[in-house]
């Protein structure tokens, strides 16, 4: 079993490489957005946006782990504080923690996968390239063993994660 943290920006593509990486292995992908655009649909209100996501994104990966499955978390993960919650999870569940962090290192094509993704979505929370930015300024340098896909170069990057997971 493996605990996969795939972290970066919005419209990187850590999604799609997280259901591809999850087809192979196979593992269970639990995607913070999902759950936020969840809560807000319902009228959850909180005081510290997208915390109680990370919270039920927690929970569900732990019991997922519990009954033995892989489990790939998507989400931004842009401080110390979020990717701590997988850290102590990984530890509890004495499982190793992978981190996939996906950057795409061409900023025209990051931005034109922003906006595309922006137009195609109907429900609220799909940040814009102004919000990108603002994240990207908020996003704290990870420390430590990661992988870095960059979805602009890679042809097909499935392999080279599985292998890391694995």
């Amino acid at each position: 079993m493996v605990l996969a943290v795939f972290a970066g920006l919005p419209g990187v593509g850590k999604s799609t490489l997280a259901a591809a990486v999850a087809a192979e292995l196979p593992a269970t992908v639990l995607a913070v957005d999902t759950v936020d655009f969840t809560l807000r649909r319902y009228g959850v209100q909180e005081p510290r946006p997208g915390y109680a996501a990370y919270g039920v994104v927690a929970a569900v990966a732990e019991e997922q782990l519990r009954i033995g499955h892989h489990v790939i978390i998507d989400a931004v993960n842009p401080v110390r504080a979020a990717r701590q919650l997988w850290v102590d999870l990984a530890e509890r569940m004495e499982v190793p923690l992978r981190v996939v962090e996906v950057i795409c290192g061409d900023d025209v094509e990051h931005r034109r996968r922003v906006e595309e993704r922006f137009k195609a979505r109907d429900h609220e929370g799909i940040p814009d390239w102004v919000r990108v930015l603002e994240r990207q300024a908020e996003y704290e340098p990870y420390l430590g063993p990661r992988l870095v896909v960059d979805t602009h170069l890679a042809k097909d990057p499935v392999p080279s994660v599985v292998g890391y997971l694995s």
